[in-house]
């Protein structure tokens, strides 16, 4: 081995993500190998071999092409992001959602294989629950706070939620995004005899009579927004797996940090902005006030693209074929253009989801909506692998900044 091959105790420590002594306890038990560093002073480890301990561990590890400014790196056989495109399991991303539905491209992303014209049906005892607990709660509640009670309903109908099997998980993916959908209250009159989920979501959003250009548009939304490697969503419904909760905990997991502001209620704010566009005739003045104000312009820029998010760009190219979408996407292209004025920032999906929810009169909230059911499906995937995992292997620790102990008994 060359002297760059080999660590010091701290760098194996900080790789490991362990304090130095830890590293000697390894070595102690025989997971891992020392040599004298030169000059006798310290020990020195190899790189392969503390980096394979932290891989089995489920430590910190060296980046490997993450995220920017992301401190840990999981092995994930799900999602790649490259430059200016994504892939499913080494499949482009784009081109599986404008090839199949969103089932189908569920089930690819879930099992690595295609089944070809796959339908998700919801159990009624387990949409009755669900109804149930939506239909309870105050009538202002949001999309999300439905889609969070419901998930928590179907939880306590399920008195196998904690089989953890392939697939016993599977299965319940199937069977949640149904439930989920069917549990939102209806729009407009809904279209019978179509199962897919774009359709029965469709009627949850607008009461406009769909088309199969405009189901097209939501199926396609859904299949591109399955799983984006570990945003922060997924990175929540990981923990949760990690520490073996059942699939609907880890779907609920994944539901509270979705609704973030900066993660998936980001399109309404796009929703709101393209609106306001339309309102006053002209981007110019709105994103003035953006600008004013110190806020970022909705729907624009991605920290993992550098140019143009290719979930926004397969969006755009539909619904430029859409003429009632003309008035919505022409808004959406005088913000990106005014903006560029004053910086370099490309459309968000979040931008081409608010086309669609203005362009179709759905409320502000629809692309959060999409965002939740469609991300579900990434999150079943995510379970799958994280419950082959060692439990409880997200185990960080944490620097304690508080007072120095001992302290005397507060009176």
């Amino acid at each position: 081995m060359s002297d760059q091959a080999r660590l010091t105790t701290r760098e194996a420590a900080e790789r490991l993500g362990v304090k130095p002594e830890t590293v000697y306890a390894y070595v102690s038990r025989g997971q891992l190998s020392s040599e004298r560093a030169p000059g006798g002073r310290g020990s020195t480890f190899d790189a392969e071999e503390v980096d394979a301990l932290a891989r089995r561990s489920g430590r910190r590890e060296p980046g490997t092409g993450g995220a920017p400014g992301g401190d840990f790196t999981f092995r994930t056989g799900i999602t790649l992001i490259d430059r200016d495109r994504y892939y499913f399991r080494g499949v482009d991303a784009v081109e599986l959602a404008t090839a199949y539905g969103f089932e189908e491209v569920a089930e690819w992303v879930w099992t690595g294989e295609l089944t070809h014209g796959s339908r998700f049906t919801a159990p009624q005892p387990f949409l009755d629950a669900a109804r149930l607990a939506v239909n309870a709660l105050p009538v202002h509640s949001s999309t999300m706070d439905r889609l969070r009670g419901a998930a928590v309903a179907v939880s306590a109908a399920d008195p196998l939620r904690f089989d953890l099997g392939p697939s016993a998980v599977l299965g319940c993916g199937r069977m949640l995004i149904p439930t989920l959908v069917g549990a939102l209250p209806t729009a407009g009159k809904r279209h019978r005899g179509e199962g897919r989920t774009a359709w029965q979501l469709w009627h949850r959003l607008t009461p406009q009579l769909p088309d199969e250009q405009s189901i097209r548009l939501l199926d396609t939304a859904l299949a591109l927004l399955i799983d984006h490697d570990l945003a922060a969503s997924t990175l929540a419904a990981r923990v949760a797996a990690s520490a073996r909760a059942h699939p609907y905990a880890v779907v609920s997991a994944g539901l509270g940090a979705l609704e973030g502001p900066l993660h998936g209620a980001a399109s309404g704010l796009a929703h709101r902005t393209l609106t306001e566009v339309l309102e006053r005739g002209s981007a110019a003045p709105v994103v003035a006030d953006h600008l004013r104000s110190g806020r970022r312009v909705p729907g624009l820029g991605h920290r993992l693209y550098p140019g143009e998010d290719p979930r926004a760009r397969a969006l755009f190219a539909l619904l430029e074929a859409i003429p009632q979408a003309s008035g919505a996407l022409a808004a959406a292209r005088d913000v990106v253009d005014t903006t560029a004025r004053h910086t370099a920032l490309h459309a968000n999906v979040d931008l081409a989801l608010a086309v669609m929810s203005v362009a179709f009169g759905m409320p502000a909230e629809a692309g959060e909506t999409v965002f939740a059911v469609a991300r579900t499906a990434g999150w079943i995937a995510h379970a799958l692998e994280e419950y082959a995992e060692r439990p409880l292997r997200m185990r960080p620790s944490g620097h304690y900044t508080g007072p120095r102990p001992p302290r005397p008994l507060p009176a």
